[in-house]
C-alpha cells in the first residue's frame, strides 16, 4: 500500500484545528462505493474531523447509517451535473479544507464546482475501479467524450485515492495520473461491528443447522456482476452434491437470471432475496462465498466474507480478487466467465475448507481502524501542502 505523505501540521486550516472535510455524492444509493463513503464520513467524524456529507439527492438505503456528527446537507437536484450550482455555493460559503468525491462523472462534477467557485480548494478523488477494463468497453462517440473528460478531471485533482494496487497502476498508465498524486488507500470494509453484524440471525430457513450447504454471491444483479457464470457453475454444482445458492442484491438483470434459473430446472434451489443491508450475516452461514465479476477495483464483499470466515472463490478480474486471495494463497482464483473452473473451485472449498483463522487473518489490513487513520493522514497532508503553496508570495 502507498503511504499517504505526512505533515507536521495538524490537519485543519491551520495548525490546532480540525480538518474540515465535504464529501460530495449523488445520493446513498445501494452501492458499494456509497456505503464506503458512509464508512469513511463517520470514521473521520469520530476521529475529530467536522464532516458534512453534501448529496444531490438525499436519498437511498445507507442514509440512515451516517452518524449524527457528519453533517448531511440535501442539494434538492436532479442529478449530478444540476447539483454543481449547489456545490460552488458551499465552498464558497463553507471553504472546507478538503473536498472528496468519488466515482467518475461525480469527481468530474466537483472539479468543475471548484473551479468556477475559485476557492482554490483541495479536490481528492477515489477511484474504485479499474480504468483499463473501463476504458476498453468505452467504444460509443458518448463514451470516448465522458472518457476524455474523466481523464482531464482526474489529472487536476490534488489527490487521488486508488483502492486497490491494481487500480493505482492503471490511473498512472491509462489516465495518465503522476506518481505523486495516488495513494492506495484499501476500502475500510472490515468494520468494527461486523462480528456482530454477522452474529444477527437471518432468519432463513437454508441457513438453519443441519441443512444442505449455501453457496453465496453477493452484489448488484448487473451485467459487471456476471451472476449468470456463478448459476451456471452452481447448476454443475448441485449435480455433484446437494447444495443451495442465494444471491443478494438487485439489479437490472434479475429477469435474465431467473430466466436462467428455471431454463436450468433450480427454482427449489436458488433463491435471490434482494438487498439486504446486512450481508455479513449470511456470510458467517454460507460455505462458499463466490465473487463471480468481471470488473472491480477492490470487491469489499469478498474482503467482508473472508473476514466472516467464509471460505472464498473469486474470477481473477481486474483488479482486487489477485490481490485479497493472495494470489490463490487463500482462496482459488478462476478466469473471467469459466464456469467449469469455479464450479470445480467452489466443489474443492466444499471438500477441504480452509481454517477459519486464515481467512480472517489475511484481511487485517482492511480493517477500517487500519484504514481511516491512513486516509486521515493523507487528507491533513493534501491540506497542508494546500496551505503551504497558498502562503508562498507572488
Amino acid at each position: 500500500m502507498t503511504e499517504p505523505t505526512t505533515d507536521t501540521d495538524s490537519p485543519g486550516s491551520g495548525p490546532g484545528q480540525p480538518l474540515s472535510l465535504t464529501i460530495f455524492l449523488a445520493d446513498l444509493g445501494g452501492g458499494g462505493a456509497e456505503r464506503m463513503m458512509v464508512t469513511i464520513a463517520n470514521g473521520l467524524a469520530a476521529r475529530g474531523a467536522a464532516v458534512r456529507m453534501l448529496l444531490a439527492r438525499a436519498v437511498g438505503p445507507y442514509l440512515s447509517e451516517v452518524a449524527d456528527d457528519v453533517e448531511v446537507t440535501d442539494l434538492a437536484a436532479k442529478g449530478v451535473t444540476s447539483a454543481i450550482p449547489g456545490l460552488v455555493a458551499h465552498l464558497r460559503t463553507t471553504r472546507p479544507d478538503v473536498l472528496l468525491t468519488t466515482l467518475s462523472h461525480t469527481s468530474a462534477a466537483a472539479l468543475a464546482a471548484r473551479a468556477l467557485a475559485g476557492t482554490g480548494t483541495p479536490v481528492v478523488v477515489r477511484e474504485a475501479n479499474t480504468p483499463t477494463a473501463v476504458s476498453r468497453s468505452w467504444s460509443s462517440p458518448k463514451d470516448r467524450l465522458a472518457r476524455l473528460v474523466i481523464h482531464k478531471a482526474y489529472r487536476q485533482a490534488d489527490g487521488v485515492i486508488a483502492v486497490s494496487d491494481g487500480v493505482a497502476s492503471a490511473l498512472r498508465e491509462v489516465v495518465g495520473v503522476e506518481q505523486g498524486k495516488i495513494a492506495t488507500l484499501y476500502n475500510p470494509v472490515v468494520s468494527p461491528e461486523l462480528d456482530e453484524l454477522a452474529a444477527l440471525d437471518p432468519d432463513h430457513r437454508w441457513f438453519d443447522e443441519g441443512r444442505p450447504p449455501v453457496i453465496l454471491g453477493v452484489g448488484s444483479l448487473s451485467q459487471r456482476k456476471d451472476f449468470h457464470t456463478l448459476i451456471r457453475a452452481f447448476d454443475l454444482v448441485a449435480r455433484q452434491t446437494d447444495a443451495r445458492l442465494v444471491i443478494l442484491g438487485e439489479g437490472p438483470q434479475r429477469e435474465s437470471l431467473e430466466e436462467l434459473v428455471v431454463s436450468l430446472g433450480l427454482t427449489d434451489r436458488v433463491e435471490m432475496p434482494g438487498f439486504k443491508q446486512n450481508p455479513f450475516m449470511y456470510m458467517a452461514r454460507a460455505k462458499v462465498y463466490v465473487l463471480s465479476s468481471h470488473l472491480e477495483g477492490l470487491p469489499g464483499s469478498l474482503v467482508q466474507a473472508l473476514a466472516c470466515g467464509c471460505p472464498s472463490v473469486a474470477t481473477d478480474c481486474p483488479s482486487g480478487p489477485f490481490e485479497i486471495l493472495q494470489g490463490g494463497a487463500i482462496g482459488p482464483l478462476v478466469d473471467v466467465g469459466d464456469h467449469e473452473a469455479m464450479a470445480a473451485a467452489v466443489l474443492s472449498q466444499l471438500q477441504h475448507p480452509p481454517p477459519k483463522e486464515r481467512l480472517v487473518g489475511a484481511v487485517v489490513k482492511y480493517h477500517a481502524d487500519t484504514v481511516l487513520d491512513s486516509m486521515q493522514a493523507y487528507l491533513a497532508a493534501i491540506s497542508s501542502a494546500q496551505r503551504r503553496a497558498s502562503s508562498r508570495p507572488g
